[in-house]
């Protein structure tokens, strides 16, 4: 017998607008997918609605205007800051919420117009898109915000993502003592499982498989963003896609007689998150909130690593998805358990803060209906900062929902200590040098080691010794940084 209050994903819905049209909005696109996720008498039963951050278009409360759409009269209304990590941290309060009584019905949404929204920029125009006025006040939660880099960060503008997530996969190469072409290939080939995954994934913006060198081989339509990753290894955000999940609590999905076998678990989740200022991390092939959150998770659904089914692993670079994998324990190359159910953000599509929406709906389609099957999801925020985790069933837990903020045992561990105006002679500890859009190096940003093991972040500011980084290994190579950040290899 379920317990009343149980949380149940009872629908999930996708949408992608491929074709050209300048009058799709946001608030339109999770309109459609809340309708792909139930039928109209369900959507307005809604007593909540809660939006993903959205970048393409600024409004005052989404929230509101979906439940205006979905004639969800009188519906509570919230709104997230960013990061890809706060799709699954609500499921995570809408399953505390519903447990606890707070709530019966949830949806949860975001979605993208930004290809729409930039192919109007560059001819000049800006979307005549809905705009509320100034007597809405702003959604709850709208100005969440937090830094998600430091004083060493911003001395040398290494603020991207582009281009930090390249220094990690730098990172990872070297510790695992692998030669540049070797790993090239290699992460070529792990992205080229995603593709696959894609090929099969309706719901995916691209379909077409890829090999593993049309991946990691530059060329006309696959120039190189940041050494040592090409345009096919970095996040698609230029994508108009919507999703949308409701969670209801069993008693309440009974009520609108919503079909058993549509029925999707919350087992339980963590919440957590890894030091801000990037320079403080110990080592960037690791995470110890990944580690301790992920495995925390599986601890309070009681089951292990191995007894899930399926997962998805957050995909915005192939650095974020084996630095989760190692942290985790699962194996890059597994054919029976493929490290996505979508094809990642560079093929099912990347809308900025709400991928993981669209990864919790196609993991939801996969386990409905099926017997005895778990889910896990992860999800990443920042610079593989902001972490959050939920393990999922096909059938009732044997327990309540669980969730645990495991922020301070992530706060007991070891970091180190960033050097903001530090000069000196160090050792290159990793390295990324961004390319022009004709394909030539433009400069190169350093971790540098101290002579004291402490780190400092550093830029070699001249185009021709940036083009040095691409054509040779410079790990452990010494280094001299001047006290602006500028830096010269010696």
């Amino acid at each position: 017998m379920t317990d009343p209050r149980t949380p149940v994903l009872v629908g999930y819905g996708q949408v992608n607008q491929h074709d050209e049209n300048p009058d799709v909005e946001p608030i339109d696109l999770m309109a459609a997918a809340a309708c792909e996720a139930a039928d109209p008498r369900v959507l307005q039963a809604v007593d909540s609605v809660r939006v993903v951050n959205i970048l393409s278009w600024r409004y005052r409360d989404p929230g509101l205007l979906l439940a205006q759409r979905i004639h969800a009269d009188g519906a509570a209304t919230g709104y997230t800051g960013p990061g890809g990590n706060v799709p699954q941290t609500l499921v995570n309060r809408a399953c505390l919420d519903i447990q606890a009584g707070r709530a019966d019905l949830v949806l949860i949404a975001g979605a993208e117009a930004f290809r729409t929204r930039m192919r109007l920029r560059n001819r000049g125009l800006k979307p005549t898109w809905t705009s509320q006025d100034e007597s809405v006040p702003f959604a709850e939660g709208a100005n969440e915000d937090l830094p998600m880099v430091g004083p060493a960060e911003l001395r040398i503008q290494l603020n991207l993502p582009a281009h930090v997530y390249p220094m990690f996969e730098q990172a990872l190469r070297i510790s695992a003592g692998e030669s540049v072409d070797e790993h090239r290939r290699r992460i070529g080939a792990l992205w080229a499982q995603f593709s696959e995954v894609a090929q099969h994934n309706p719901h995916a913006w691209s379909r077409t498989p890829l090999t593993a060198e049309q991946i990691w081989q530059p060329n006309e339509g696959n120039r190189m963003i940041s050494w040592p990753y090409t345009k096919l290894m970095n996040s698609n955000n230029m994508v108009d896609q919507g999703a949308a999940i409701l969670v209801a609590a069993a008693e309440k999905a009974d009520q609108l007689q919503i079909p058993r076998d549509r029925w999707v678990f919350p087992y339980a989740g963590t919440d957590s998150h890894d030091t801000y200022a990037i320079g403080e991390r110990l080592e960037f092939y690791r995470s110890p909130a990944i580690r301790i959150a992920g495995r925390r998770a599986l601890e309070l659904a009681g089951v292990g690593v191995d007894d899930i089914d399926l997962v998805d692993v957050y995909s915005c670079f192939p650095s974020a998805v084996q630095v989760a994998a190692a942290e985790l324990g699962l194996p890059l190359a597994d054919p029976a358990r493929p490290l996505t159910v979508t094809g990642g953000l560079t093929f099912a599509g990347g809308p900025w803060n709400n991928y993981v929406t669209h990864s919790i709906a196609t993991m939801a389609e996969r386990l409905a209906g099926t017997s005895a099957r778990l889910g896990l999801i992860t999800a990443n925020g920042g610079f593989l900062t902001k972490h959050s985790f939920g393990v999922y069933g096909s059938e009732p837990p044997p327990h309540e929902f669980r969730w645990e903020d495991a922020q301070s045992a992530v706060d007991a561990e070891p970091t180190r200590k960033a050097e903001v105006e530090w000069a000196g002679v160090g050792t290159v500890e990793s390295w990324t040098t961004p390319f022009d859009r004709d394909g030539a190096p433009e400069k190169a940003f350093l971790a540098v080691r101290t002579p004291e093991d402490a780190r400092t972040l550093a830029v070699i500011a001249d185009a021709d010794e940036a083009a040095t980084t691409v054509r040779e290994d410079i790990a452990g190579a010494a280094v001299t940084v001047r006290a602006d950040g500028t830096a010269t290899l010696r």
